[in-house]
């Protein structure tokens, strides 16, 4: 293959990736980076045949919410207007304002805290420095700009790889552990399990992924087409593929960092991010104040990815509201053609900023917030299943064996998983 060829198929694939792998790097929010570094802290490599098993889960939720928005041109709110009983598309309206909303709130406290380490400046001003950076970047920045910006953050999600590197790690025994599942019967282990579902597999994903799937279409002058090209989907594919695997990449360098530096140090509760930055101390370690710069580091990761992730926890939100109601909606439309979409961004935004006033630990926040994820998402999958199989609704991009096989079982895994650790809080 010559050069050019080759330089040719990279511009494509670099082309092709954005909601997908922009989904996929939100999915490593600041909640998903606790959650991990906990997972490696507290049980070492017992978790990381979670990051295998997930991804052709979490890659078929992604790919048929991607797959609705792109055929119907619709979001998942607005089919579900259309389709179903007022009372599900209600239902479902309330609960991913509810989970999105308390999401927001722990990333921009866990944001603020781990500014904290790296800058004398007290954790409120801080939750009102995100806050305000993020609502003038969601409601005044062009799309195609925004999603530039969201592209170059991904950048930050490199830390914990190279720092996995960095360090000598058993590798067979990683390896086991990556391909061959491990299990404790012990309310611990099931709850954070749990909260590692509920991080990987969440509710805001299938929103933002459908809507932004209709942006690109409008961004590639696709939406002027009668019916979406087969191309279109096929790069979708990739797309939600690729960022999926990435996604995952990461999530199993987070937990093999934790347990390498955490865990077999005797560290196995994170409880603060100056816990969670002590694993990326092995990156800077040759540099005299290892331990600020890997504080700054760690401050750095969790500010990009919330800088990513707090914007489309608010904007799925503002989707879901807006199609529900039937208002202009649009991240290419300007504030004076939507207000009410960019009004549920702001209002999201500052709930989620007003629960960093109530006394919760962020970094305890953030795993909880994990847990919720998953018991939100049951009925949500279920939604998703049904539209995506509905050839009425589909046409020929309906569901096919495969994609229902894999939804099924993401529905059972999420559920069973979340009644599990239901019984055992309750018992």
């Amino acid at each position: 293959m010559s050069r050019k060829t080759k330089k040719q198929g990279t511009s494509r694939i670099v082309k092709i990736l954005g909601p997908g792998l922009i989904t996929g790097a939100a999915d490593n929010d600041p909640s998903g980076i606790a959650t991990y570094s906990q997972a490696g802290a507290q049980f070492g490599y017992g978790q990381l045949w979670l990051t295998v098993f997930l991804y052709p889960l979490m890659t078929a939720v992604q790919e048929a919410s991607a797959r609705i928005g792109a055929v119907t041109r619709k979001g998942i709110a607005a089919v579900t207007k259309e389709n179903y009983p007022p009372a599900v598309l209600y239902s479902m309206v309330a609960l991913i304002f509810v989970a999105n909303t308390l999401n927001i709130g722990a990333d921009i406290g866990a944001m603020a805290a781990s500014l904290e380490l790296i800058a004398p400046i007290p954790f409120t001003i801080g939750t009102l420095i995100f806050v305000a950076m993020m609502l003038l970047f969601e409601i005044f920045i062009p799309y195609k700009n925004y999603v530039r910006i969201l592209k170059w953050l991904l950048v930050v999600m490199l830390v914990y790889p190279l720092t996995m590197f960095l360090v000598e790690e058993p590798w067979m025994e990683i390896l086991q552990a990556t391909f061959i599942p491990h299990l404790e019967l012990t309310p611990e282990f099931l709850f954070i399990v749990t909260a590692v579902i509920g991080t990987t597999i969440s509710p805001y994903m299938f929103f933002w992924e459908a809507s932004e799937e209709i942006e690109e279409e409008i961004k590639n002058g696709e939406i002027e087409n009668q019916i979406v090209s087969k191309g279109f989907i096929k790069n979708m594919r990739i797309d939600t593929a690729l960022g999926m695997f990435f996604s995952q990449f990461v999530t199993w360098s987070i937990i093999i960092t934790a347990a390498t530096v955490l865990h077999t140090n005797g560290v196995t509760d994170i409880t603060s991010a100056a816990d969670a930055a002590h694993a990326l101390e092995p990156l800077v370690q040759t540099f005299p104040g290892a331990g600020y710069w890997a504080r700054f580091i760690f401050a750095t990761g969790v500010i990009g990815l919330g800088l990513i992730a707090v914007p489309i926890l608010s904007g799925s939100a503002a989707y879901t509201i807006a199609e529900a109601f039937h208002w202009d909606e649009g991240l290419y439309k300007k504030l004076r053609e939507a207000h009410g979409f960019y009004g549920v961004i702001s209002i999201a935004t500052l709930f989620g900023l007003g629960i960093n006033f109530i006394g919760i630990n962020p970094i305890h926040a953030l795993i909880v917030t994990a847990v919720l994820n998953a018991l939100v998402s049951i009925p949500l999958i279920f939604l998703i299943i049904r539209i995506s199989s509905s050839r009425k609704i589909m046409g020929e991009y309906a569901s096919g064996l495969l994609s229902k096989t894999f939804l099924w079982l993401t529905f059972a895994v999420v559920l069973l998983s979340s009644l599990i650790t239901l019984v055992m809080i309750f018992r």
